[in-house]
């Protein structure tokens, strides 16, 4: 049962960050209204993959929820019923949550397959809870944290489902991104109480103060990388996806402080740094935090310097979750050593 606890732990976290970086590629690709509704899409479970699977059709079973697209604007069918030889309003309603009815078979599949990954992540955690219920009197507060996450996930769907009736919100998208660093928190937590750690960090208070210190910092760049995400998609709805070399012309006074608050995430792990070699011992978790700040160092000169390259601005996130994820395993680890 240990074991199974463990694999569904790792899978779950694996699937989160999968699911991350699945909706980086959505934000990437400007894929996330290629399912106008949900959770199904196009009133499907299964998306059409050509326009006319959207045409209005004579003497066709349509089933409740189905949707049409007809003069450019979305229809659902309110019930089952069979089509005559001609279109009747009477048998349609219109869609109201928004009035985005464009269909492009690349963005739905990569909103699709999105949301595939979100369900399995769901499945993984909820698979998670029923292992940890049977820790329960072993362990409890992994039965609780377990549950916690089922309930974060069910509420990160919820969300999701805000940000597809919203038409894609951005203040909705950064909130969808907390909750998902709240649910990694949560995980993290769970794998910290695995491992089992025979070496010791340096005990000096200054030490513990400033891994906090720095996982606050990352986590502002989080934050306010989403605000910095948000002015680049209003530049890429402006100019479009081919205008790359402008996005960044007119950038605001925060993108700048972004860019160099970077620098201060760095430093204070270098610091950090420091204090470990001279304590002779630098655990792996900690290297691994080094490496990811450099990764999103690398990535931030890559989209400035060289205008977005292909998948910078999706790797860009993911190192920021990976970062961090490292840094919260590393601080519960600080905390917990007596």
């Amino acid at each position: 049962m240990e074991k199974l606890y463990k694999l569904f732990l790792i899978s779950s976290l694996v699937l989160v960050y999968l699911v991350i970086a699945a909706g980086a590629i959505v934000r990437m690709t400007g894929s996330g209204m290629g399912c106008p509704d949900w959770p199904k899409c196009f009133g499907y479970f299964i998306p059409p993959s050509d326009r006319s699977q959207l045409d209005w059709k004579a003497e066709h079973e349509y089933k409740k929820g189905e949707v049409i697209i007809i003069d450019e604007n979305l229809r659902v069918a309110p019930k089952d019923f069979k089509s005559n030889n001609s279109y009747s309003k009477e048998n349609w309603l219109p869609y109201t949550k928004h009035d985005y009815a464009i269909f492009n078979p690349m963005h739905t599949w990569i909103e699709f397959l999105n949301r595939i990954l979100g369900a399995i992540a769901g499945l993984a955690t909820l698979l998670l809870l029923i292992v940890s219920l049977l820790r329960f009197k072993k362990d409890n507060i992994v039965s609780l944290v377990s549950f916690l996450i089922v309930l974060g996930m069910g509420f990160q769907a919820w969300l999701g489902k805000t940000v597809v009736d919203s038409n894609l919100l951005p203040f909705k998208i950064t909130i969808h991104m907390g909750m998902a660093l709240i649910i990694l928190i949560f995980l993290v937590f769970l794998l910290e109480r695995e491992k089992k750690f025979t070496k010791k960090l340096p005990s000096i208070p200054i030490f513990k103060s400033l891994i906090i210190f720095s996982l606050i910092l990352t986590l502002s760049q989080i934050v306010m990388g989403s605000q910095v995400r948000q002015f680049v998609d209003e530049q890429i709805h402006l100019l479009g996806f081919k205008a790359s070399t402008k996005w960044l012309e007119d950038a605001p006074f925060l993108f700048y402080f972004h860019r160099s608050f970077s620098l201060c995430v760095l430093f204070i792990n270098l610091w950090i740094a420091l204090i470990l070699y001279k304590n002779k011992y630098i655990p792996i978790e900690f290297l691994s935090i080094l490496f990811l700040i450099g990764l999103e160092i690398l990535t931030g000169i890559l989209m400035y310097y060289f205008y977005f390259p292909f998948s910078s601005q999706p790797l860009h996130l993911v190192f920021a979750s990976l970062l961090f994820g490292a840094q919260t395993f590393f601080m519960i680890r600080v905390i917990k050593q007596k």
